[in-house]
């Protein structure tokens, strides 16, 4: 099984640091990794075995600004920290470096991950099941099937908008977009908010300068959403959580749809072009794919194991000092689940090439009490879309050189740029398209642009007529790109 080559990845945004800029040198203070900069963004997997080297299943590094953590790199410790709340906190306001000053709360990118919200994931004990009940009852109301049909639609229309051309962009043109066509369609928005979300969602994750402002445009497209819900609920997660015996207040309601729409976007589209990239680079893969002895969803089980879509969760924080994995833990530090280094563990994989489609046991959703709660529609959209596309495009393989497809990587997640494919031309199918699909944001590196919501909430949840001129302006806009 191919493996990203380290030596691809790019970083965001804009061009590589001067040299002598400290984002080039891999170690801070007291000679302390940093996971963050050009350096551990080049090769994160090779990164993390070297810390495992030399410090063990726990290792001191550091997160943007130099803030102090400990990251989690055993399977066993990884499962440990995850599944005791009581020493273990979800709750960042007990993190010591609130008070020493370690960190700006007004301009840090580290705030929309590690900053306390009023959602099931900052909160323990029974306010964790009070809020995480809500949670369940929204996302179980949808049957797989019905979930299913969605996303068929969608994935058709995407695939719809560029097999006549006999090639496509499958990051931007397919993975990005289905699993937030159908997680806004979930929550109630219409579909035409999509493209500014997944714009400003992979900004967030990229822990830039303008994850603060991109954080802010989520919350406020959220809250738009909350009040129009309030007047006009519908069949969707949003209602669900509004009016579940939990009582939820409005902000709760809208940090609890940020996090639905956050978690489930990022870890999807990544798992989706991981699984793509392994089938058109990959001839053992396909093989297993094609000749049965892999269905497709454990193909997804394999590349959940092998590229866990994020690589680094936060975070937890201890209640008092403790030890673990060898290292002393003080009262208020900071650890991060490392995912991806925790599905490598020799303790529990001695033999990575090992295949383990069966096997469920990744920690690549975490584990414990705050195990994702949404992962099964995760994989039924990574599943479904994948197998829409390879039924229409069945020759579809990749149209570049391997080693020229790139990553772009933070300290919390690693996705391919771009993955460029061919196939043969086809015709579009007609699926049940009700409406047309927006078309995609113009790529941009700033602060993504203020919602326009209508005036009124009636409005906001009128879809749009079709414009018989939307089609052919979208194939000019493709020819171009």
């Amino acid at each position: 099984m191919t493996v990203p080559p380290s030596d691809r990845t790019t970083t965001e945004p804009g061009l590589p640091p001067p040299p002598g800029c400290p984002a080039h040198t891999a170690t801070g203070a007291d000679g302390v990794t940093r996971l963050f900069g050009a350096a551990a963004a080049t090769d994160p997997m090779g990164l993390y075995e070297k810390l495992r080297a030399t410090h063990g299943p726990v290792a001191p590094v550091l997160l943007d600004g130099d803030v102090r953590a400990w990251l989690v790199l055993g399977y066993l410790e990884n499962r440990d920290v995850a599944s005791r709340s009581t020493q273990f906190s979800r709750d960042p306001r007990i993190w010591h470096g609130w008070k020493s000053g370690e960190i700006d709360p007004t301009a840090s990118p580290l705030v929309p991950m590690i900053g306390w919200r009023p959602d099931c994931v900052c909160a323990d004990g029974e306010e964790h099941q009070r809020l995480r009940g809500a949670v369940t009852a929204g996302l179980n109301q949808f049957d797989q099937r019905g979930i299913r049909r969605h996303i068929t639609r969608f994935a058709h229309q995407l695939v719809d908008e560029f097999c006549e051309r006999g090639k496509a962009e499958l990051v931007g043109q397919f993975t990005e977009h289905l699993p937030m066509l159908v997680l806004t369609h979930l929550l109630g928005m219409p579909d035409e908010y999509g493209p500014k979300l997944v714009h400003a969602s992979r900004d967030l994750f990229k822990g830039t300068e303008t994850s603060l402002a991109s954080n802010a445009y989520v919350l406020e497209t959220l809250e738009q959403l909350v009040v129009a819900k309030r007047a006009l609920p519908g069949q969707d997660i949003a209602s669900v959580l509004m009016s579940h015996p939990a009582d939820l207040t409005d902000e709760e309601v809208q940090h609890h749809l940020r996090l639905i729409l956050l978690a489930g976007y990022e870890t999807t589209a990544n798992l989706m072009s991981n699984v793509l990239r392994m089938v058109v680079t990959d001839p053992r893969f396909r093989g297993s794919l094609a000749g049965g002895q892999m269905t497709l969803p454990e193909a997804v089980e394999q590349v959940l194991w092998d590229e866990p879509p994020l690589m680094v969760c936060p975070g937890r924080w201890a209640t008092g000092d403790t030890s673990l994995g060898g290292q002393e833990i003080k009262a208020g530090d900071m650890l991060l689940l490392g995912l991806a280094a925790g599905n490598v563990d020799q303790a529990v994989r001695p033999d990575p090439s090992t295949r383990v489609h069966h096997n469920r046991a990744h920690l690549s959703f975490s584990a414990g009490a705050h195990e994702c709660p949404g992962q099964d529609i995760s994989r039924v959209i990574a599943d479904t879309g994948i197998d829409v596309l390879l039924t229409r495009l069945p020759d579809i393989s990749l149209a570049v050189p391997e080693d020229e497809l790139t990553w772009r990587s933070s300290t919390w997640a690693r996705h391919l740029t771009a993955l460029p494919a061919k196939f043969a031309s086809r015709s579009p199918e007609a699926h049940d398209v009700l409406t047309p699909l927006p078309a995609p944001p113009p790529p941009s590196s700033g602060m993504p642009t203020q919602p326009q919501w209508p005036a009124s909430e009636p409005e906001l949840m009128r879809r749009p007529e079709p414009r018989a001129s939307w089609r052919a302006w979208l194939r000019r806009f493709l020819r171009r790109r």
